[in-house]
C-alpha cells in the first residue's frame, strides 16, 4: 500500500517497475512505450526481441537498464472498439497482470501510466476508472506501493471533469482563509483592551504565591487524570466495532502496514491529518463520529480548506471509497489520504 495519483514523467519514476503500454510485438512504439525504449537504451529492445512478443491483457518483463526503476513491465492494452469488445475485461486484466507480475519478483513499489488512453483510444474517464478499480481490489490484498502516473495535461483534466459536483459542493462551501498576521491581530486587541494607568505591578506575598501554585498543581493533576481516550484507542475501539479486521482497516484506508503497527503499539500516537481523514473514511463514520475521531488526533474540518471541504463531501454522502475520495482530491491539486 497504498495507491497514488501522481503527475510526473514515468521514465524518471525512482520504483522498482515501471509499466510500459507497450503493443503486440513488445518492439517499441509511440506515445509512453516509445519515452521508455529511448529513456532505457537499445538493450531494453534487444531484451523484447526474445520474449515473442505479448498478448492483450497479459504482461511480460525486462529490465530496466538505464531507467531509474530496476525492472519495466510491459503490459497491452486493448483498442477502444466501442465497448461491445471486451475491452473492459481486457483493460482491467492487463493492470492485474502487470500487478501479479510485480508480486512474483517481490517488488515493492510499482508506477502505471494510464493505460490504452492514447492512440488505442479508450475514453480516458473510463481508463482512469478501470485503473483505480483494479489497482485498488488488489492492493487489498497485497502490500504494494502503486502509482497512477499523469504525464499530459489532459488526462489530468478529464479527473477534474468527473467530480463537477464535487466543484459545485466546494463553491457553496469553501471559504478563501485571509488571515491577518499576527502583529496585526496583537493590535487590534490592543486597541480593544481598556487602558488603565501606570502603576506598579502587583504581585503576591510569598505565603499566597506558595497556596496559589499548590492549588494550581492540584486543578493540572486532576484535569490530566480524566483525559478523554485518545485517536489511537478510538481507532481501535471502532474497528472491533465494525468487525473489521486490523489489515482490512488500514488496506480500505490506504495506509502502509508499517505505519498501522505505529498506531496500534502507542496509545499516544498523533497521525497527521490526511492518516486520520483517512481512517475515518475506511470505518465509514457518519459525519459526526467523522468529527469526533479527528478531534481526537487534534484536527477538525475546516471551511477554509478546499482539502477539508472535499473529504466532509464525500463523508456527509456516504461515499468512502478512499480511492474515489483520492481520485478527487488529485483532481483539485491537493495531498491524498493515507500512507
Amino acid at each position: 500500500m497504498p495507491l497514488l495519483l501522481v503527475r510526473n514523467d514515468i521514465t524518471r519514476m525512482e520504483v522498482d517497475a515501471i509499466v510500459n503500454a507497450a503493443n503486440e510485438s513488445l518492439l517499441g512504439g509511440g506515445g509512453v512505450d516509445g519515452a521508455i525504449h529511448r529513456a532505457a537504451g537499445p538493450e531494453l529492445l534487444e531484451e523484447c526481441r526474445t520474449l515473442g512478443g505479448c498478448e492483450t491483457g497479459q504482461a511480460k518483463i525486462t529490465k530496466g537498464y538505464r531507467l531509474p526503476a530496476r525492472y519495466v513491465i510491459h503490459t497491452v492494452g486493448p483498442v477502444w472498439r466501442g465497448g461491445g469488445c471486451h475491452e473492459r475485461e481486457l483493460l482491467a486484466s492487463a493492470y492485474r497482470s502487470s500487478l501479479e507480475l510485480a508480486a512474483l519478483y517481490e517488488l515493492e513499489t510499482v508506477a502505471f501510466p494510464l493505460i490504452s488512453a492514447g492512440v488505442y483510444g479508450y475514453p480516458k474517464d473510463q481508463a482512469i476508472r478501470v485503473a483505480v478499480d483494479t489497482i485498488a481490489e488488489f492492493l487489498l490484498t497485497r502490500d504494494m506501493t502503486v502509482s497512477l502516473v499523469f504525464f499530459d495535461r489532459l488526462s489530468y483534466d478529464v479527473v477534474g471533469r468527473m467530480f463537477s459536483d464535487v466543484a459545485s459542493y466546494i463553491d457553496d462551501r469553501y471559504v478563501e482563509a485571509h488571515e491577518d498576521s499576527e502583529a496585526r491581530v496583537q493590535q487590534r486587541r490592543m486597541v480593544a483592551q481598556p487602558k488603565y494607568a501606570a502603576s506598579a505591578p502587583f504581585s503576591f506575598h510569598e505565603e499566597e504565591n506558595a497556596e496559589y501554585a499548590a492549588s494550581d498543581e492540584s486543578s493540572l493533576a486532576e484535569a490530566l487524570s480524566r483525559l478523554d481516550e485518545s485517536f489511537s484507542q478510538m481507532l481501535l475501539r471502532k474497528i472491533d466495532e465494525s468487525g473489521m479486521t486490523d489489515a482490512q482497516c488500514y488496506k480500505k484506508a490506504n495506509v502502509d502496514r508499517k505505519l498501522f503497527s505505529k498506531i496500534r503499539s502507542d496509545p499516544q500516537y498523533r497521525p497527521s491529518k490526511p492518516t486520520a481523514m483517512a481512517f475515518a473514511v475506511a470505518l465509514e463514520l457518519p459525519l459526526d463520529e467523522a468529527r469526533e475521531l479527528l478531534r481526537k488526533a487534534g484536527f477538525a474540518f475546516s471551511p477554509s480548506s478546499k482539502f477539508d471541504v472535499i473529504v466532509e463531501y464525500f463523508i456527509a454522502r456516504g461515499r468512502c471509497n478512499i480511492f474515489e475520495i483520492n481520485e478527487a482530491l488529485f483532481a483539485f491539486d491537493q495531498s491524498l489520504l493515507g500512507g
